[in-house]
This record gives C-alpha cells, structure tokens and sequence, in this order.
C-alpha cells in the first residue's frame, strides 16, 4: 500500500504540507481533491519522489526518500499536470521514453499497445508536437503505461500517480482513462490521482481525499466526503450535494 505518516513539506520558508496521515490500497482508486493551494500537486510530487519531506512515505514497505530512482520506476509511473518535451519526438520515441524507464524495456510491441489504449492507434511515427493538446496530454498517458504496464510485479502491485489526467480531455475520453484506470485497478495495481471535478470523482473513486491549506480535511468513500458541510467550508462557499436545478438541462457520464 502507499502509506503516509505525519507528512511536512516546505518549500523554502513556506510550510506547504502539515502533518498528513494517510492511506491509499492497491485495487482501488484515490482521488485527492481541494481547492486551488491545497497542496494536492505538492502530495502528489512528494509521493513521487521528487521533493524532500520530513515524516514518511512508504510505497510497498519502500520509503521513497531512500529508496534508488531505478527502484521506483520500476514501482510508479508519473504523469505530471502539464507534461512537455523539448525535442521533436515522434509518439512512438515518447511512449520508449517509459518503456526504458521501467522494468519491460526492449518489449516494443507495449509501445503500440498503450497507444492504442489510449486511442491513438496507428499514430506512433506522428511527431508529438503535431498533436492538438487532449492528444498529446493521451500520448503522456501512454508513455506512462508503458513504464506500469502490468498491474503487478514479482514483488507486488505497482501504482499509477495521476496529476490532473483529465484536464485536456473531452467527455469521451474522460470516459476512456476511467476504464483504462478500473481496469488497472481491478487488476491489482494502485491508482493515485489529483482531481477537481467532485462529481466525476465522486463516481470513479473508492476514496476521496479532500485537502484544504496544506492538511487533510476529510477521507474515505465518496459518500463520507460529498458533504454539504464539508464542501461548503473547505471551499469557501455554499455547495449542496445532490440538488440540481429542474428547469437546467445536465448530464452525467453514465458509467457501468
């Protein structure tokens, strides 16, 4: 499982994380939410591996301050809120990006595969930067897969760490990286990701993590977190759950 125990992270002076305890479990999804500041990103960057913190962070019995980066390539893939590359890679060089990074390198055929899963079949010689934006973000998505392929290794269940995954993407594919992350799910493998949309997670999560100011306001299953009371104050204003208006035409991802 990934373990966090009595978290803090500063930035310079700026304290940024505040004591955070928590747990999220392979074979299910969590989503971390807040508000802009919240420290969500931070969490995120933290349980990466990619800022120093005081407390502990353990992945699979890892500590991930101590543990080597080839070790945690081979444990966690990363998909960062605004990924980029500087040089003019095609899909196919990109998604090999992932695939050196993790433990199935040389395994070309993965390469198509994740491209596919992702809906970008029959594009991997397309040169990343000829891509619209949702298109590049999905080819990101795929590079990663392609490090955490498989749900679980010889030594146990590897983790998707997810900053913002929808955020460039339209409804249909929002819908197509929520079968992509259950499947990984249900196969075993962990899935972490930082999210805005409280009604999409609402729906796809098996915990919610709400954040506010650098702490843990509220965690466990969606209908523990979607509160009114809780909404309201971590978000600084009225929020009701479950009300709409009847006369307002909406539309709600029918997922199965």
């Amino acid at each position: 499982m990934l373990r966090i125990s009595d978290l803090h992270l500063s930035l310079g002076r700026t304290k940024l994380l505040h004591g955070l305890d928590l747990d999220a479990h392979p074979g299910e999804i969590t989503a971390i939410l807040g508000p802009n500041g919240s420290g969500k990103s931070t969490l995120l960057r933290a349980c990466a591996g990619e800022l120093p913190y005081t407390g502990s962070i353990r992945l699979q019995g890892h500590e991930i301050a101590q543990t080597a980066p080839w070790r945690l390539a081979a444990l966690r893939g990363v998909l960062e809120q605004s990924p980029s590359v500087a040089f003019p890679f095609t899909l196919r060089e990109l998604v090999q990006l992932g695939l050196h990074a993790g433990i199935e390198a040389e395994q070309d055929e993965i390469v198509i595969a994740a491209l596919a899963e992702v809906g970008l079949a029959g594009m991997a010689d397309r040169p990343i930067h000829a891509l619209s934006g949702g298109q590049q973000a999905r080819a990101h998505l795929a590079r990663v897969r392609a490090q955490i392929w498989r749900a679980q290794s010889h030594s146990g269940p590897r983790w998707l760490l997810l900053d913002e995954p929808m955020a460039s993407l339209d409804i249909g594919h929002q819908m197509a990286l929520v079968a992509i992350l259950r499947r990984f799910a249900a196969e075993g493998g962990g899935v972490v990701t930082v999210m805005h949309d409280l009604n999409l997670s609402a729906q796809i999560a098996d915990r919610m993590v709400l954040m506010a100011k650098g702490k843990v306001v509220a965690s466990g299953p969606p209908r523990a977190v979607m509160r009114d009371e809780i909404l309201s104050a971590v978000y600084g204003c009225p929020l009701r759950v479950g009300v709409s208006p009847a006369t307002l035409p909406w539309l709600v991802p029918a997922f199965v």
